[in-house]
């Protein structure tokens, strides 16, 4: 398995996989054919009908810039079709065709060149074990926890990315709280973070406090997602809310060291990680139940260390937080990562911290493993239709369009 520092990459959002890797994938072409004159982007898929949504042709102009480059909406994709985040690059040299590309964007920013076997950039594994089963079995042959186990894996300086990980997780959370306005696109959408923040003093409803603090957290992030601005993947940017969100309202309320929220860090890019190995972290592919719920069980596994559960607990944790998000469509209102999307990210950190909970009690009672609910997940999401796989052909982006 690769590092979990493949799980978290700091970029411009609104969209890991429509904006980080389309873009990546442009800059990459760039390089290779930097005596083009023009460039032209052909979109499928998702990429096609989501694409302007999430600002697609937006990066693609911006990364071939100042070369100029034609951004084409496919109508029909092709036969051969194997990803729905498929993008072709075609380079153009008096007049001619001189090179065409065809990428895949895979979700979290990660891109593979088609007819070539995995990602772009070629990462040697990590981890010798390909499962939380195999992980487990490690640590209890060795007598080590989660964080030991990784930082025998990866050398201590994953700290060291990790807290710039942290800082940058902090840095959208504030940010996010002190901006007002209105997002950008056709929805209107008003950002609601400072007002969620500054309503909290003035509730005198102990239990609903958390609830407040905790949400305007997750929208704070997923505003700032949806402004384009820098958030970090958690797997992804359109689930980049959901993990800063709980570690930030732990870190305040139980007073959390760095060392500690680092740590943390760390033990939910493993569920991450697995996440994307196993499965899916591909709305296009698998839905929201692999952005969103991904998402909310690595930071029920986030917590669950925190709380210092032993590692059975925090996997508890982290399957009771995916297996209920199995079947989560993917159906962005206009393609843009606003509605449902800032509001699901609140919800699933709430969630998050409830199956935390839920495993301090019940962990000995369970009958499904984390492995196991990946590989529900992942089938699950193939046999979605495509209409509730980031298309906004279905779900809440078709009901808004015929709204009287």
């Amino acid at each position: 398995m690769k590092s979990i520092r493949d799980i978290y990459k700091i970029g411009k959002g609104p969209s890991s996989s429509h904006t980080m890797g389309p873009g990546f994938a442009a800059g990459i072409f760039k390089e290779h054919h930097k005596d083009a004159d023009s460039f032209k982007a052909i979109l499928y898929g998702s990429l096609a009908k989501t694409g302007v949504g999430h600002g697609t042709d937006r990066v693609l102009v911006d990364t071939f810039s100042p070369v100029p480059v034609e951004v084409v909406i496919s109508k029909e994709d092709p036969e051969d079709l194997k990803h729905p985040n498929t993008l072709d690059l075609i380079a153009i040299k008096d007049g001619e065709e001189v090179a065409r590309q065809r990428y895949i964007s895979i979700g979290g920013g990660d891109i593979i060149v088609d007819g070539h076997r995995g990602p772009v950039k070629k990462e040697e594994d990590v981890y010798l074990e390909n499962s939380f089963a195999e992980i487990k079995q490690f640590c209890a042959f060795r007598y080590v926890n989660l964080d030991e186990y990784i930082e025998l894996s990866e050398g201590k300086e994953i700290w060291d990315f990790l807290g710039e990980v942290w800082k940058a997780m902090e840095q959208e959370v504030e940010e996010g709280l002190s901006k007002t306005g209105e997002l950008p696109g056709p929805l209107h959408v008003q950002r609601k973070a400072k007002f969620l923040h500054e309503q909290v003093p003035q509730n005198k409803h102990a239990e609903l406090v958390e609830s407040q603090l905790v949400c305007s957290y997750a929208y704070a992030c997923s505003e700032q997602n949806a402004d384009n601005g820098t958030v970090v993947t958690a797997p992804t940017c359109g689930s980049c809310g959901v993990l800063p969100a709980v570690l930030y309202y732990l870190k305040h309320k139980r007073r959390l060291s760095t060392d500690k929220i680092v740590r943390a860090l760390g033990v939910a890019g493993l569920f991450g990680e697995l996440a994307k190995r196993n499965a899916s972290v591909s709305g296009a592919e698998c839905g929201c139940q692999a952005e969103i719920g991904v998402a909310c069980s690595m930071a029920a596994a986030a917590a669950g260390y925190a709380f210092g559960y032993n590692t059975d607990q925090i996997e508890y944790a982290a399957e009771v937080a995916l297996e209920h998000h199995l079947g989560l469509t993917c159906d962005p209102i206009c393609g843009l990562v606003q509605i449902p999307c800032i509001e699901r990210n609140a919800v699933a950190a709430m969630r998050a911290i409830n199956a935390a909970n839920i495993a301090y009690f019940l962990t000995g009672t369970r009958n499904i493993s984390y492995d196991m609910v990946l590989k529900s997940m992942y089938y699950t999401g193939l046999d979605m239709n495509q209409r509730y796989r980031e298309t906004s052909e279905g779900g809440l982006a078709k009901a808004y369009s015929r709204r009287g």
